[in-house]
């Protein structure tokens, strides 16, 4: 079973890969090494048993998943509190509101109906290091002792989990969100029930698409991965904004007045411009990975702001984020995370700080996007090449740096292998489309050519 976790939990088909044998399974090895921490050990000197927090999307497998969950996790001796359906954000929040022992979200994000996953968050709302990672799947192998009789957990409605979810929303906001009249997407999925209430009771005019989730349209043509949607809703209405969730609610994108995509990059320097006036950019630093836009880099240094760059992946944007205390980070794929209010992306915190940004200086959020020039960035996936040659090839070293001379400082040059299939990713930026093409496509040749496996 080793290498059952991915880079955000355990994801794939559910009732293919993720079965409910599995979800239950999955659910006494969490309870076996995350039911025994301190707060777990104070409960039971006082007669009481570990406690966890159970979410997911609307996805119809998430009922039996949860079900599967839920029993595992009990039958462990933990009580579970049911959230329903709510944002996996939502359900971060919701730990360590209540000081909850662990959780677990099961939800396959922008993946389509048929995939599922099960996230597991450790005390506090945060995502699991590697390494207790390993511990589960090393337990999950392993026989456990079960308690019986009144020793066995309770299954039970967390039933203010939504109210408590809004009101720390709002209470996150500066100022309210009056005269603006934003388009909402849902993306069919967690969002639904809960984003429309926040932006309304924060002031804005809400219209709302992607809202009517039946279990098996999320994500389906609309959200964060299928902008078009949203872009002409927002036109049709003569909206202000449009904000764009995906299927769990933690990514957000945006769209302007005339239908142009603002994306995570850009929701970053906006948010990092608002966050230094107004002092609360904690060492005047963005936390963003390698493949954020050059231009971003180019605005913040323009603005003062230092952006510490990671590895691609908001697991690796956290734990940078964590070490150095700073209060701001994210992807360009619009996973932006703000510390002092989450500890994990949350596409509806995300937008309504927008929105109110916008509320607080009377711009557009056209003209606020104006802080950072989008350089033309292209990616190029080679395919049936050795990933492992990478940075071993002197022919590919020297057209790497041939290219980065050509840019000079006008672009860059990046190539990363895939960290799940065998394929070298290869992308240029640079000042110009027609640049960045002709040195991308010249660079993925001879990826092919040198790298092709044997």
């Amino acid at each position: 079973m080793a290498g059952l976790f991915g880079t955000d939990g355990v994801r794939g088909l559910a009732n293919g890969l993720l079965t409910a044998d599995l979800a239950l399974g999955l659910a006494q090895a969490t309870a076996s090494v995350l039911g025994r921490g301190r707060s777990a050990e104070v409960r039971q000197a006082a007669g009481k048993r570990p406690v966890a927090v159970l979410a997911r999307d609307p996805r119809v497998s998430g009922e039996f998943l949860g079900a599967a969950v839920a029993a595992g996790l009990a039958s462990s001796g933990v009580d579970v509190l049911d959230a329903g359906v709510i944002p996996t954000p939502a359900a971060a929040f919701l730990i360590g509101n209540i000081d909850a022992d662990f959780g677990v979200m099961i939800s396959a994000s922008h993946n389509p109906a048929p995939d599922n996953g099960i996230k597991i968050f450790a005390r506090g709302g945060t995502k699991l290091p590697d390494e207790v990672e390993e511990r589960i799947e090393a337990a999950l192998a392993s026989e456990h002792l079960l308690p019986t009789g009144g020793n066995v957990g309770r299954i039970s409605r967390f039933a203010d989990a939504e109210d408590r979810y809004v009101v720390h929303l709002l209470q996150s906001l500066p100022n309210r969100l009056d005269g603006i009249h934003v388009v909402l997407d849902c993306a069919h999925g967690a969002a639904a029930g809960v984003s429309p209430e926040t932006f309304r009771d924060a002031g804005a005019t809400v219209t709302i698409i992607g809202n009517d989730p039946d279990g098996v349209n999320i994500n389906d043509g609309v959200g964060s991965t299928h902008l078009d949607v949203l872009q002409r809703a927002v036109l049709e209405h003569g909206a202000d904004v449009g904000i764009a969730h995906d299927g769990d609610a933690d990514r957000c994108l945006a769209v302007d007045a005339a239908g142009n995509i603002i994306d995570g990059d850009q929701i970053m320097a906006i948010l990092a411009v608002s966050l230094k006036e107004r002092g609360l950019l904690t060492k005047d630093t963005l936390v963003a990975t390698v493949m954020s836009n050059l231009g971003l880099k180019i605005a913040m240094a323009e603005h003062g702001i230092t952006v510490l760059e990671t590895k691609v992946g908001d697991r690796y944007v956290l734990e940078a984020m964590n070490e150095g205390g700073y209060a701001l980070g994210g992807e360009q794929s619009g996973h932006v995370i703000m510390s002092e209010h989450a500890t994990t992306g949350d596409g509806i915190l995300t937008g309504l700080q927008l929105l109110a940004e916008m509320a607080r200086t009377g711009k557009s959020i056209a003209e606020l996007a104006a802080v950072m020039t989008v350089y033309p960035q292209i990616l190029v996936n080679v395919s049936g090449v050795d990933r492992d040659r990478l940075g071993h090839d002197a022919v590919l070293d020297e057209a790497i740096a041939a290219a980065e001379a050509e840019l000079g400082d006008t672009g860059r040059v990046l190539l990363r292998p895939s960290g799940t299939e065998p394929l070298v990713r290869v992308m240029v930026e640079a000042a110009d489309q027609h640049t960045a093409d002709t040195l991308a496509h010249r660079l993925a040749d001879i990826v092919r050519e040198r790298l092709a496996i044997a």
